[in-house]
């Protein structure tokens, strides 16, 4: 039967080709505008980490001074530093008590190849300490992560991104290389598939979506060189700012990342912060009230509203328009198909029940969606296109993938049949008899 309704649909399309395309540029203009937009807030929405996000967490404290203290009048996002000091992170990470725990920051170094003649350039780094590559699931092409030891003994190792290595080695296995940063010398142990997790969320101090990092050094080794930092910094009281004194002057400007696969241990974890912020509020150290927090990393994000606002705005935009094309599209049905009454009329003489005229009419609007929705692809394709020539960081990310591709078809199938539904009810509640003596 469904064979049959195609096959009249197809014919009732053909007769009115210009109603029929008038119907189907609406539809595509829609849901150009819409997928175009909803795959942008897709992308930068998305779970960095999936499968992983829910066991990652993000701890925070507040040891600033007493200046411009104002609990009452300080929103969520001021009442604490968005990052920690050297001697906090340090206490945190030497406590060991997540599964895993990472202490880091963002910077940039000049790279070249021991032994060939090509002029160094600057590369995105990351100085971070051993359990980064486990917690994050970082994959490996070549090679392995460094260990605690490693990290204790300030060992003079790197770890490279694909697209260094493909630079310097071809793509070649580089384990086991030297490489110059910043005029020392480092052996390569490991090479990293590419990996660029969006949002960039375990620093969002060197871009929200910035792109992926060359060169990844031990946080230890990175601080004997004094190699260059890059990412906000906040300071108060005797805090100067000064790479040379960052690690005992009153400064916040590492990343601390914890994973914890159980809900108890986060509830103890969670414990732990509150007890270690009593302790240095009674050395001390902590002039506030002894405050902390601990957001997991899909919390992080929303806290941090990654998402820039006009791309809320502009889906709010699209999604109106969408409204406005369907609105035309039912006008547009209800025209075609209230033109057809003398047909439904000598068919539902003929012994068609209104649920099979209904159907056959449903059929007629869901081939108008699909149609439709493939004009709309090609204009999503071409929309995201022009978002990708915008110079904003997040332009490169604007890809359609298979989620967005279905469900394309699925808005444009199933949005084209509810506009359908008010037109082929109608058409169905026409008399026949009144039809046929019109005849």
């Amino acid at each position: 039967m469904f064979g049959y309704y195609m096959e009249l649909a197809l014919r009732s399309l053909k007769r009115s080709r210009a109603l029929t395309a008038l119907m189907i540029l609406a539809i595509a203009l829609g849901i150009g505008a819409c997928m175009t937009t909803l795959t942008v807030l897709h992308v930068l929405s998305g779970d960095p980490l999936p499968g992983r996000s829910a066991s990652i967490f993000y701890p925070q404290m507040d040891p600033r001074d007493m200046k411009d203290y104002a609990p009452d009048q300080a929103s969520p996002s001021q009442r604490f530093p968005r990052q920690l000091t050297w001697v906090d992170g340090m206490n945190l990470l030497h406590s060991r008590r997540a599964d895993h725990q990472a202490l880091m920051v963002g910077g940039q170094v000049a790279v070249q190849a021991a032994g060939q003649r090509m002029d160094p350039f600057l590369s995105s780094s990351r100085y971070t300490t051993a359990d980064f590559f486990p917690m994050f699931g970082t994959p490996f092409r070549y090679g392995r992560g460094w260990t605690s030891a490693e990290d204790d003994s300030r060992s003079r190792v790197v770890v490279i991104g694909s697209d260094l290595n493909d630079k310097l080695f071809h793509g070649e296995d580089s384990t086991g290389r030297v490489i110059h940063v910043d005029g020392r010398d480092l052996r390569v142990i490991g090479v990293l598939e590419p990996w660029r997790p969006a949002p960039h969320f375990f620093d969002l101090n060197v871009g929200t979506y910035s792109g992926e990092e060359g060169v990844f050094i031990p946080l230890s080794t990175a601080r004997d060189f004094l190699l260059a930092r890059a990412g906000g910094i906040q300071c108060w009281g005797k805090g100067s700012g000064d790479e040379s004194t960052l690690e005992s002057s009153d400064c916040a400007w590492l990343q601390f990342w914890v994973e914890l696969d159980r809900p108890e241990k986060v509830a103890a974890y969670r414990d732990f912060l509150s007890h270690y912020a009593a302790e240095q509020k009674a050395i001390g150290r902590f002039e506030r009230p002894a405050n902390t927090r601990m957001l997991d990393l899909m919390g992080w994000l929303d806290n941090e509203k990654v998402v820039p606002s006009d791309v809320r705005l502009q889906v709010w935009l699209a999604l109106a328009f969408f409204l406005v094309c369907l609105i035309n599209t039912v006008g547009l049905m209800l025209a075609k198909f209230m033109r057809r009454s003398g047909e439904v009329g000598v068919r539902r003489a003929l012994g068609a029940s209104r649920v099979s005229v209904f159907a056959q009419l449903l059929t007629e609007a869901g081939m108008v969606g699909l149609v439709g929705g493939i004009a709309g692809l090609l204009l999503s394709w071409m929309g995201l296109w022009l978002v990708r020539l915008q110079p904003v960081s997040y332009a490169k990310l604007a890809h359609l993938d298979l989620t967005m591709l279905c469900l394309t078809f699925v808005v444009a199938i199933g949005a084209t049949a509810i506009a359908g539904v008010l037109p082929a009810w109608r058409a169905c509640r026409v008399a026949p008899a009144l039809q046929l003596k019109s005849q």
